[in-house]
């Protein structure tokens, strides 16, 4: 039976909660197997769908063992997915760190266990995930190891994968969320994939106006459009804890802690940049969110524009999870799951281009059922509250960062090495 007249089938390899998956599900595949280590997330995959999933590290799965469980031989995958965790090209870790150990890192080795699933199992098509940093320039030993390894597969196998790569905006296909995601995308026949162009930008007034293309791209989708329907629910405690969480209000919507900077329209309570870019960060209605966090500490945002953490609803809404998911588990894993999953509406994009581009189907009509609709013009921002007497004290001089690996932390790690 040819691939008109039967359900698209995926192998999806280190699935999460399910964000590349439920993208590819909206575009009219079904994930036939999925391999998943985290059992928060196996628990959150099993209550919301029927897929098949392995609980195991994908180092313990034969790939036969994956084909049997997914009831395909080797070649008769449609599409091999998956993001495999690379923590050593992350852009927070560089920012922390300075230079990483990148591949030397065992953590890096994910993306062989990817590969040697890709040589064996032969999907028709195959779309790896990852950060951005995978293809920083001049520190792209991470993509120079995929493209030399492909190359091997071919050889090896007589496939003609062809990979193309790009870091994608999510905000620009209509995510209200910034987020940029390499991805990797290759058909086993060689035909080259073509990334899709962007459909939204930010609003004339916010840039010099060259990215509307004469107007022809839609507004970025905001945090409203995502938000403004939801209630929390009552039983979910929301409030901000810590030390911070009474100077959260007297932040503005879309500012963080520079505003209280000497840079800042508030009192100079911290240094410039001596802060993660997240510390106190609000969401403002009129744009999109910035990137959730998956193992945020009690003052990382991006908090809610009332000045409270985000419901689980809302964390999904700007992750674009269908409606009918639930995340399980406590405030921590669910936080997890969400932070480091693909906003699934971009992966629908990409697979619906994978479905016209690689297996001769039909164009899909029809925008994205996963993007929230244009709730037009947001209220007005909430009212900023005055810093309250508990943090006044902090108000004076403060030293700004020096730059990239040159902080505090970079320097004591140089001098315990040199010691």
């Amino acid at each position: 039976m040819g691939a008109m007249g039967r359900k698209l089938k995926i192998i999806s390899l280190y699935t999460g909660a399910g964000g590349l998956d439920y993208g590819f599900e909206a575009a009219r595949f079904k994930t036939a197997v999925a391999v998943e280590m985290d059992a928060a997330c196996c628990r959150t995959l099993r209550y919301n769908r029927k897929w098949p999933v392995i609980e195991r590290s994908i180092y313990e799965v034969p790939t036969q063992e994956l084909l049997e469980v997914a009831g395909l031989d080797s070649g008769e995958a449609d599409v091999l997915i998956g993001g495999p965790p690379c923590q050593p090209f992350s852009k927070s870790g560089y920012w922390a760190h300075g230079d990483a150990l990148r591949l030397e890192d065992p953590r890096a080795q994910t993306l062989a266990a990817y590969l040697r699933v890709l040589e064996e199992a032969q999907p028709r098509a195959f779309l790896l995930e990852n950060v951005e940093g995978l293809s920083y320039a001049g520190k792209s030993e991470g993509l120079k190891l995929l493209l030399d390894a492909i190359k091997k597969i071919n050889k090896r196998t007589g496939s003609s994968y062809q990979p193309e790569f790009s870091v994608l905006s999510s905000a620009a296909h209509g995510v209200p969320q910034m987020r940029n995601r390499f991805f990797m995308v290759g058909a086993r026949d060689g035909s080259r994939f073509s990334f899709p162009s962007a459909t939204h930008a930010a609003r004339p007034e916010e840039t010099d106006g060259e990215l509307f293309e004469g107007g022809e791209l839609k507004r970025y989708s905001t945090a409203w459009d995502a938000l403004a329907d939801v209630e929390p629910d009552p039983d979910e405690d929301l409030a901000m804890r810590g030390k911070w969480a009474r100077l959260l209000p007297s932040v503005p919507e879309g500012e963080n802690y520079l505003w209280h900077t000497d840079r800042g329209g508030g009192l100079p309570l911290f240094g410039w940049r001596r802060r993660f870019w997240s510390f106190l960060l609000k969401l403002a209605k009129d744009r999109p969110s910035w990137t959730i966090q998956a193992q945020p500490g009690p003052a990382v945002g991006p908090f809610h524009w009332s000045s409270r953490r985000l419901s689980r609803r809302e964390l999904c809404r700007l992750q674009t999870f269908p409606d009918d998911v639930e995340i399980l588990g406590s405030r921590t894993a669910i936080q997890k799951q969400i932070g480091n999953a693909v906003p699934s509406a971009l992966a629908e994009v990409l697979a619906r281009e994978i479905r016209r581009q690689f297996l001769g189907m039909r164009p899909i009509k029809g925008c994205s059922t996963l993007l929230p609709p244009d709730r037009g013009d947001p209220p007005s921002p909430e009212p900023v509250e005055r810093v309250v007497a508990d943090y006044r004290h902090l108000a004076g001089e403060h030293e700004a960062h020096p730059g990239t690996g040159k902080g505090h932390a970079a320097a004591a790690r140089v001098k315990v090495r040199s010691a």
